[in-house]
């Protein structure tokens, strides 16, 4: 079974909640990233263009996805909403060996839901307080759009505080190796696409696979 391993370097700020500006304009700076390029399902083929960048500070885990798609759809505005209809980035990660994990899945206008458990079958929902924590920045806006059906670019910076993972304590980043997945889908556009960074190997999509992650390491 292969895990990739992601080295996850430290970001030194000058204040303690730097602008998001600032957060984008450092994750693009580490470079061309890791691809979100794996078809684990024939039944679906599409595959578009998805990398990513990831870093963290004192306080936050920071991550941009990059996307280009020749389908884009963004209807969903209200958290927890079922976000994984529209265009729509998702990143899993299980910060410590209890099993438990954290989705967090945001449409291309930064709408979030946020799960959390050991599995699809027990996974509970966040309370939107948690999701508010989430700091975010979209190339497009925050207004909800209909399925458009041309070729579109757009990027989504995320700054996730250590406090969102509310069913773990955790301090300090440095040291410690998280096990992660990210994905990219659509369910509900016109060509439905299901991506993932590490494969996964289940007969029909199904991103709620902790056994597996990749490996994140926090230098």
């Amino acid at each position: 079974m292969e895990m990739k391993v992601i080295k996850v370097r430290k970001e030194i700020f000058e204040i303690e909640n730097p602008e998001m500006k600032e957060i984008s304009a450092r994750l693009d700076n580490l470079g061309a990233g890791h691809s979100v390029d794996t078809i684990n399902w024939k039944e679906y083929l599409y595959r578009p263009e998805v990398r990513f960048n990831i870093a963290y500070s004192d306080r936050e885990i920071l991550l941009k996805y990059y996307v280009k798609e020749k389908y884009f759809k963004a209807e969903k505005t209200e958290a927890n909403q079922m976000v994984c209809e529209d265009s729509c980035v998702e990143f899993f990660v299980s910060p410590a060996n209890d099993s438990l994990y954290y989705n967090f899945e945001f449409n291309a206008i930064g709408t979030c839901l946020l799960g959390t458990g050991t599995s699809r079958s027990d996974s509970s929902l966040a309370p939107v307080g948690v999701i508010s924590k989430i700091r975010k920045m979209t190339s497009l806006g925050n207004n909800p759009v209909k399925e458009k059906k041309k070729e579109i670019s757009w990027t989504i910076t995320l700054a996730i505080p250590k406090e969102v993972f509310f069913r773990h304590k955790i301090k300090d980043l440095r040291g410690k190796t998280f096990r992660a997945n990210f994905y990219k889908c659509g369910d509900k556009l016109s060509e439905p696409h299901y991506l993932t960074w590490n494969p996964v190997e289940t007969p029909v999509p199904d991103y709620h696979q902790p056994r597996y992650f990749g490996q994140l390491k926090f230098i």
